[in-house]
């Protein structure tokens, strides 16, 4: 247990550093900008972290609600496009005629610019909380799917003629080797994924929605100077959201597959 604590405070301290350093330096550019380079608008460039800070205590309650409104929409389409991307995967692990006939569609939907399919799939939806749902799907099921499929073809070759020369039935095959080998790949997938499916919802949200914590920058950026800590605020929330699916998809990889090479504990502990 003591080599554990000791392992985590290891990991966690670097990061606890750098973000501290960070803040500073941020602090002291806000004021060099401010006071010595007098830049116009400083603080609209580069507010004060201390004043950010305290924007962020004094609208949680608001900041708290718009932002669960996009992170719900975002985790719908998030779980549709992942579902969709895995069943493709599979079925193109299958069937090569199916990969064939699918993948370079899966390819070619991905050259089309987020930034101008948004206003299309709102225009044509009209509604805000399946505009999101549907963009955050669409970010989210190519990389899901390419790296599952990548998963699913990294079985050892060895362990598949075993499966085989014990008459092994196909979905055998699949439950008990393919999906686990796959699994790896697919969590690669999803936490690339999961923070570009909160882009994906804030993005629609600035076309003109109604709640979700894009409204709120949007309006902001559009009030001037005087609201610059409270759109500075929503840049915040949005980064925090989008880590938070991150952190929320790392934790649910330890324990669904803590067989991997970087959850072994590097040292034993006495």
């Amino acid at each position: 247990m003591k080599g554990n604590s000791m392992l985590a405070k290891g990991r966690f301290l670097p990061l606890l550093v750098w973000v501290a350093g960070l803040l500073i330096v941020w602090e002291a550019l806000s004021w060099v900008l401010l006071n010595v380079v007098h830049t116009p608008l400083a603080q609209s460039k580069l507010p004060y972290v201390h004043e950010l800070v305290a924007t962020l205590f004094q609208y949680a309650g608001a900041l708290l609600k718009e932002g669960a409104a996009t992170f719900g929409n975002a985790a719908i389409g998030f779980l549709l496009g992942a579902a969709a991307g895995v069943l493709l995967a599979v079925l193109m692990s299958v069937s090569k005629t199916i990969e064939q006939l699918t993948f370079p569609y899966a390819v070619a939907s991905q050259m089309i610019p987020i930034l101008g399919l948004a206003p299309i799939i709102y225009g044509i939806v009209r509604d805000e909380q399946i505009s999101r749902i549907i963009i955050s799907g669409y970010i989210t099921f190519f990389p899901v799917s390419l790296n599952m499929l990548r998963g699913l073809r990294s079985v050892n070759l060895s362990a598949l003629e075993l499966m085989h020369s014990y008459a092994a039935k196909p979905w055998a095959v699949y439950w008990k080797l393919r999906l686990p080998a796959a699994l790896p790949g697919l969590f690669s997938g999803l936490k690339i994924a999961a923070p570009l499916a909160v882009t994906g919802a804030i993005l629609v949200e600035l076309m003109g929605a109604q709640h979700g914590i894009g409204v709120i920058m949007l309006r902001n950026l559009y009030y001037g100077p005087s609201h610059t800590y409270m759109f500075w605020s929503t840049i915040v929330v949005g980064a925090l959201l989008g880590m938070a699916s991150y952190g929320l998809m790392s934790l649910i990889e330890r324990l669904v597959a803590p067989w991997q090479p970087e959850f072994r504990p590097k040292g034993g502990s006495r």
